[in-house]
C-alpha cells in the first residue's frame, strides 16, 4: 500500500496549470474576435435592419398584417382638413397646353394692337411661370403725379380690353412707381398713387366688358423696380402699369391630416407638470395592426 502511494506521488502531474492557461487564452481570443466584429459595421445590413424596424413601428396605412406600431396614449389624434392639390393626368396636361397656347395667341394679339408703343419701347410683353405680363410705361397712360388716364391711353387700353374680355383668365393690374417721393392731398405717398393708377385701368376694363370677378388691383409703389432708380431711364422704366394675365391650374380638393393641439394646462397645474416631468415617461404600448 505504501509502495503504491509512493508510486502515485512520483507520477504526479505538475503541468496542470496549462489547462487554466489554455482556457484563459481561449477566452481572450474570443473577446478580441467579438471586439473586432463589433468594430466592423456592415452599412448595408445596418440600413436593412433600420428600415425594417422603422416600417414595423410606423403607422403606415395598408401595411401587412402582423406588424406593430408604437402608440403613445397621450399623443393628439389627427384630424382631416380639406386642402387643394393637383392630380396630374393626361387630360389636365392637355388642358394646360391649350391654356398656354391661348395665352400666347392673346399676347400676340395685344402686341399687334399696341404695335407702335411696342416699337417705341413703351410696352413690353413677357411670358413667365404665372402667365403673360404686359408692362406699359406710365408716361403713356398718365400725366406726372396724376392717376387720370389720358385720351390716347384710353383708346389703347380699350383695344387691350376687347382682347381680354372673351377669355376667362384671371387678371391682376399692378401699379408701380419710382422712388421719387410724392406728397399731395390726393396722394400722400407712392402707395396711394400706384394703387389708384391700377384702379383706373381696372375701371376702364370693366367698362369695356371684362368681368369684374376676374380683376384684381395691386399697388406696389417703388418696392418692385425692374431697373435702377439712379438714372432717368431707370426711373422711367419703373413708372409703369403691369397687366398680369394668369394661367392658374384647376385645384382639386384633397385631405391633409393635421394634429390637434392638446388642451391648455389649467391654472395651478405647474407643480403637477413638474412632477410629471420628473417621473419616467410611460412606455409606448404595442398593438398588432
Amino acid at each position: 500500500m505504501k509502495n503504491r502511494r509512493r508510486h502515485e506521488e512520483e507520477h504526479e502531474n505538475h503541468e496542470r496549470w496549462l489547462v487554466s492557461y489554455a482556457d484563459f487564452i481561449t477566452l481572450m481570443f474570443a473577446f478580441f474576435v467579438v471586439m473586432y466584429a463589433i468594430s466592423q459595421v456592415n452599412e448595408g445590413k445596418y440600413r436593412i435592419l433600420s428600415d425594417t424596424l422603422a416600417s414595423a413601428f410606423k403607422n403606415v396605412p395598408g401595411s401587412a398584417a402582423g406588424t406593430f406600431e408604437a402608440i403613445n396614449p397621450a399623443a393628439p389624434k389627427p384630424i382631416a382638413v380639406p386642402i387643394r392639390s393637383i392630380k396630374p393626368t393626361i387630360k389636365t396636361d392637355e388642358k394646360t397646353r391649350q391654356k398656354r397656347d391661348t395665352l400666347r395667341k392673346m399676347a400676340k394679339d395685344v402686341a399687334e394692337a399696341l404695335a407702335p408703343l411696342v416699337k417705341e419701347g413703351q410696352v413690353r410683353i413677357t411670358e413667365g411661370a404665372l402667365g403673360i405680363t404686359i408692362d406699359i410705361n406710365a408716361n403713356v397712360l398718365f400725366a406726372p403725379g396724376e392717376a387720370r388716364l389720358d385720351v390716347g391711353a384710353v383708346r389703347a387700353l380699350f383695344a387691350v380690353a376687347q382682347i381680354l374680355a372673351p377669355t376667362e383668365f384671371p387678371i391682376t393690374v399692378e401699379g408701380h412707381t419710382d422712388n421719387t417721393p410724392i406728397s399731395t392731398p390726393q396722394f400722400p405717398s407712392n402707395w396711394e398713387l400706384s394703387g389708384v393708377r391700377a384702379s383706373s385701368v381696372v375701371r376702364l376694363f370693366i367698362d369695356a366688358g371684362v368681368d369684374a370677378k376676374r380683376l384684381t388691383v395691386a399697388g406696389y409703389a417703388d418696392q418692385r423696380p425692374v431697373a435702377g432708380n439712379t438714372t432717368p431711364e431707370g426711373r422711367q422704366r419703373n413708372r409703369r402699369v403691369a397687366i398680369l394675365i394668369e394661367s392658374r391650374p384647376e385645384d382639386v380638393p384633397a385631405e391633409l391630416k393635421v394634429e390637434e393641439e392638446g388642451p391648455a394646462p389649467a391654472e395651478g397645474a405647474a407643480p403637477a407638470a413638474q412632477s410629471a416631468a420628473a417621473a419616467p415617461a410611460p412606455a409606448a404600448s404595442l398593438r398588432p395592426r
